[in-house]
């Protein structure tokens, strides 16, 4: 069967976008990022330092807003909750909460 120039250059494209589409878990790497980072804050939190841990945990979330606002639906990945600007003013209420949580805690051992 042969094909019609234009056929030929449709299937051609179709074959040279498949070939250069990233990989599905390239999406879950900003969620992971996020999540490491968080994870820090904890274990800074678990270490007994009550202001560097939220201000930790704050910085994740502030990423997490970051990376919501900047990255296009298809590669944000878990990060998208619901719509972009409720996930984004979610991420910064909470993180303004633990900034504020982080500067009123009293400091241990003063």
């Amino acid at each position: 069967m042969s094909r019609n120039p234009l056929e030929a250059a449709v299937a051609s494209q179709e074959q040279h976008e498949e070939q250069h589409e990233p990989p599905g878990w390239l999406a879950q790497v900003p969620y992971f990022l996020v999540l490491a980072t968080m994870a820090a804050g904890i274990v800074v939190v678990a270490a007994a330092y009550f202001k560097r841990g939220p201000a930790i945990i704050a910085g994740a979330l502030l990423l997490a807003a970051l990376l919501r606002y900047v990255l296009p639906e298809d590669r944000v990945g878990m990060l998208a909750v619901r719509g972009r600007w409720f996930d984004i003013a979610t991420a910064l209420g909470l993180a303004a909460a633990l900034v504020v949580l982080a500067w009123v805690a009293p400091a241990l051992g003063t």
